[in-house]
């Protein structure tokens, strides 16, 4: 503009501008302050497109992929925390041929008969074939929780199996009820996968189980080759079991 304040174009031919210059310097800090504002939020968004940038190179594919792994890590986990856990391999050992023992006796083979696998098709299986591992044969009341869930993360610490059986000896409760009691007291044991034994004829209980009435879980210890190492009555958790259990693998 001319000076005084003309309105009209100048002599070099420039449009008109509205130029204000303020008598105090101080009335410019609001503009100051938006200034430097807008500057901040520029740097910030500078920083996150070069933090990004490694990743939008390759468009949504890198995102994708690193959303996969992760939901693939955490189902791993779950998986392995939760998951069913795996039956301890089966014995290739045959049966002992001369035992120290007869049949059924500490140091000889279990005894002949034939027991079932509990399940949702029960397999029948000769008794001699329940090796290596440990056999718990349980009476009605037996509170042994305890060393149940003891034996059952024994056997699955040194690959063995573990198996459950019901002593009906002097027992009056239906067979549904007994192997629903035997169910629940597996289910309780979370450090391992005891195996329900449908002994209908009595054999391991007539065998190894303690007097008819008789309180306390009966653990029946027993090697690869099928010889019954140990025969232990209301056996209690601790490193003389642990050490017991160990020698059958």
């Amino acid at each position: 503009m001319r000076p005084g304040g003309d309105p009209e174009p100048d002599d070099y031919g420039l449009p008109r501008v509205d130029i204000v210059v303020p008598d105090d310097a101080r009335e410019l800090d609001p503009d100051v302050i938006a200034y430097h504002r807008e500057e901040r939020r520029k740097r910030r968004r500078d920083r996150i497109r070069r933090l990004l940038r490694p990743i939008t190179r390759f468009g949504v594919a890198v995102p994708l992929i690193a959303g996969a792994l992760i939901v693939a890590l955490v189902s791993g986990a779950l998986m392995t925390a939760f998951g069913p856990r795996p039956a301890p391999r089966p014995t290739g050992s045959l049966l002992a041929p001369h035992p120290t023992a007869a049949p059924g006796q500490i140091g000889g083979v279990l005894p002949a008969g034939e027991v079932a696998l509990d399940g949702p098709e029960p397999r029948s299986i000769g008794l001699r074939e329940l090796r290596p591992g440990v056999i718990g044969i349980v009476p009605p009341s037996c509170g042994c929780e305890r060393i149940v869930a003891e034996l059952a993360t024994r056997t699955r610490e040194f690959e063995l199996n573990f198996w459950l059986a019901a002593d009906r000896r002097g027992n009056p409760a239906p067979a549904d009820k007994v192997r629903r009691d035997l169910k629940a007291l597996a289910g309780a044991a979370h450090g391992g996968t005891p195996r329900i034994v449908r002994d209908e004829q009595g054999i391991l209980a007539g065998t190894y189980g303690g007097p008819p009435g008789a309180q306390g879980l009966t653990a029946v210890l027993v090697q690869p080759d099928g010889v019954v190492t140990h025969v232990l009555h209301a056996p209690q958790p601790g490193p003389d079991l642990t050490a017991k259990v160990k020698s059958l693998s």
